[in-house]
């Protein structure tokens, strides 16, 4: 009930909780790419397909680098770990496994999530300008993206997006079988519009995006494991959904577990400064 009521609160309590945003466009070019060139515009670099190997520790537990693999190393001032919580737990150094503020993540578990996008011979009648919670008990929200978003804008035929959760029992189904449930539910929601066999709306397209370990698990007693972006290891610092923030395990959330990670490192600088000075000394001397 936690997850429920947090959510209602933040609805009832916020002056714009209710209004839900879309992107304009699919998320890589409207979303990712725009920070990409912030990022480059400021003298910064974006590695893609860089996958972490290992956390390299030095002798007092802090980081030394991050070793890819490929091979390649990263060596910073700070280290900002922002994966989904499984990957974070994949990699945490032995060292660092029985440390409280770690200890806490075994509890925080993802769970498979699974993205459904269909393509329809028409438009459907009943949908609106906004993201719709549903009734259905494999369909949890969706949304008409041919009236909700620019690039999808079509007023001859709909596109929905859904997501299909909760999916333990059918990530490892084939995308036939999940498309078939999937109208089997619609018809459910769009009576006159929609049926299982397709008489009446036609499916032009569809894909379906399987996700194996998605937002953690929101089971009891759970809340206590969420660390703050700020970690007892000097210079290392977590962001993602999962850390301590207010709206839960969501792309909101996610966002703003980013700028408290940055707040963080903000309030620390002068902490920071003076840990590189020292390790720029023994390097020195040594």
């Amino acid at each position: 009930m936690q997850c429920i009521l947090i959510a209602l609160n933040r609805f009832l309590q916020e002056k714009h909780g209710s209004k839900m945003a879309f992107l304009d466009g699919n998320p890589p070019e409207r979303l990712c790419m725009p920070i990409v060139d912030h990022i480059q515009s400021l003298g910064g670099e974006v590695k893609l397909n860089s996958r972490i190997k290992k956390i390299e520790l030095n002798d007092d537990g802090t980081v030394k680098r991050f070793l890819l693999n490929s091979g390649d190393v990263i060596e910073g001032d700070v280290y900002v770990f922002a994966t989904p919580v499984d990957i974070l737990k994949l990699l945490l150094p032995d060292n660092w496994k029985e440390i409280p503020y770690f200890k806490k993540l075994e509890k925080l578990v993802g769970v498979p999530v699974i993205n459904v996008h269909i393509w329809f011979d028409r438009k459907l009648k009943n949908t609106y300008d906004h993201l719709l919670f549903s009734r259905s008990p494999l369909l949890s929200v969706y949304a008409d993206m041919s009236q909700t978003c620019k690039e999808y804008y079509d007023p001859k035929q709909s596109m929905l997006e859904l997501v299909f959760a909760p999916a333990e029992e059918w990530i490892s189904r084939s995308d036939s079988e999940i498309i078939d449930a999937t109208m089997g539910e619609l018809a459910k929601l769009f009576p006159d519009e929609i049926s299982a066999d397709q008489s009446k709306a036609k499916i032009v397209k569809y894909h379906v995006v399987k996700t194996p370990r998605s937002v953690y698990k929101t089971i009891p007693d759970c809340e206590p494991c969420r660390p703050l972006q700020r970690s007892p290891i000097e210079g290392f610092y977590l962001a993602g959904d999962y850390t301590k923030q207010k709206y839960l395990a969501s792309m909101e959330g996610a966002v703003l577990s980013g700028k408290l990670c940055t707040q963080a490192i903000v309030q620390d600088y002068e902490l920071l400064v003076a840990r590189g000075q020292r390790e720029l000394t023994e390097a020195t001397m040594g």
